[in-house]
C-alpha cells in the first residue's frame, strides 16, 4: 500500500503546532501510554539496550518508555528537527546512558542506527508512502529478538472530515498493518479501538485539527463560503448531546524479529 504524502507540507503544519500539540493531541497521548504498556506486556523485565523512537514528535511516548523502562540508549527521530528540544526536555528528567536525535524522513534517511533491541512508534505511520519498505528497513535495524511495537490509525479515522471534504489520508486496516509486518516479524499482540470525542462546534473541531498538526494533507485554501459551508454540513450530520463529534480509530501493534 503506497500514497502520495507532501513531506514538506506535513513538516510545516507540524512545526507550526509544535507549541500546541501536547494540549490538544490528548487521542494521541493516550495512545502513547497504551503502546508503551503494550511493549512493556510483550517484555516483562522492562529493560532494552538501544532504543530508537520513529516520529518523536513532543515526546509523549518517549516520556511513557522512559518512565516504565531501564533504557541505556534511546535514539530518537522526527521529521521536524525542531521537535528535538521537546525531546531533550523529556530526556533530561528521566536519564538514560545516553541520547540521540535523528532528524529528517525516516523512509528517505540512509544511515539509521542497528542493533536495536526496540523500535517503537506513536500515531506516525499513517504519514508514510510505504510501509512495507519502512517494516522492512526496521526489521534490518533490530537484533533478532527485537521489539516492533507501533501505533496508527485505521479505517474510518477523521471519517467526518473527509467525508465532507472529500480529502484525507488513506488508513490501512489493522489486519493490512498485520499481514505487512507478519513478512518481517512475528507477532505479539494487536488492537484496535473507537474513540469520538466532543465539541462545542464545527469550529471547534477545525481549531483542533489545526493545534495538533493533523492538517498536512493537502494546500487549500479555506475561503469564508467554504468555511461556512463546512460549518453547516457538519453541524447537520454530526450533531450529539454535546455539540459535535469527530471519530478516531486507533490501531496498535507489538511484533518480535525472528531469532533466526
Amino acid at each position: 500500500m503506497q500514497q502520495r504524502i507532501d513531506k514538506q507540507l506535513v513538516r510545516e503544519r507540524f512545526s507550526k503546532a509544535l507549541g500546541s500539540y501536547r494540549e490538544h493531541a490528548v487521542v494521541q497521548q493516550e495512545m502513547a501510554l497504551v503502546l508503551a504498556d503494550m511493549i512493556c506486556s510483550a517484555v516483562p523485565l522492562r529493560s532494552f539496550g538501544k532504543v530508537f523512537e520513529v516520529g518523536a514528535g513532543t515526546g509523549s511516548l518517549t516520556a511513557a518508555i522512559l518512565d516504565r523502562c531501564s533504557v541505556e540508549t534511546y535514539i530518537a527521530n522526527d521529521l521536524v528537527a525542531e521537535s528535538r528540544s521537546h525531546i531533550v526536555l523529556e530526556v533530561s528528567l528521566r536519564s538514560p546512558a545516553s541520547f540521540a536525535f535523528l532528524s529528517g524522513d525516516i523512509e528517505t534517511l540512509e544511515e539509521l542506527p542497528g542493533q536495536l533491541d526496540l523500535v517503537a512508534s506513536n500515531a506516525t505511520l499513517q504519514w508514510f508512502s510505504d510501509l512495507d519498505g519502512f517494516f522492512r528497513k526496521m526489521a534490518c535495524c533490530l537484533k533478532p529478538g527485537g521489539i516492533f511495537a507501533f501505533s496508527t490509525f485505521s479505517s474510518g479515522n477523521m471519517r467526518e472530515i473527509a467525508a465532507i471534504e472529500q480529502t484525507g489520508l488513506s488508513y490501512p486496516d489493522l489486519s493490512f498493518l498485520e499481514s505487512l509486518a507478519c513478512r518481517y516479524f512475528e507477532k505479539i499482540t494487536s488492537k484496535e479501538e473507537h474513540i469520538r470525542i466532543a465539541f462545542d462546534s464545527p469550529g471547534e473541531v477545525l481549531r483542533h485539527i489545526r493545534k495538533t498538526g493533523v492538517n498536512g494533507v493537502v494546500r487549500r485554501a479555506w475561503t469564508k463560503g467554504r468555511y461556512q459551508q463546512f460549518l453547516h454540513r457538519y453541524l447537520e450530520a454530526y450533531s450529539c448531546e454535546n455539540g459535535v463529534y469527530l471519530t478516531y480509530r486507533p490501531v496498535y501493534g507489538c511484533f518480535r524479529k525472528p531469532l533466526l
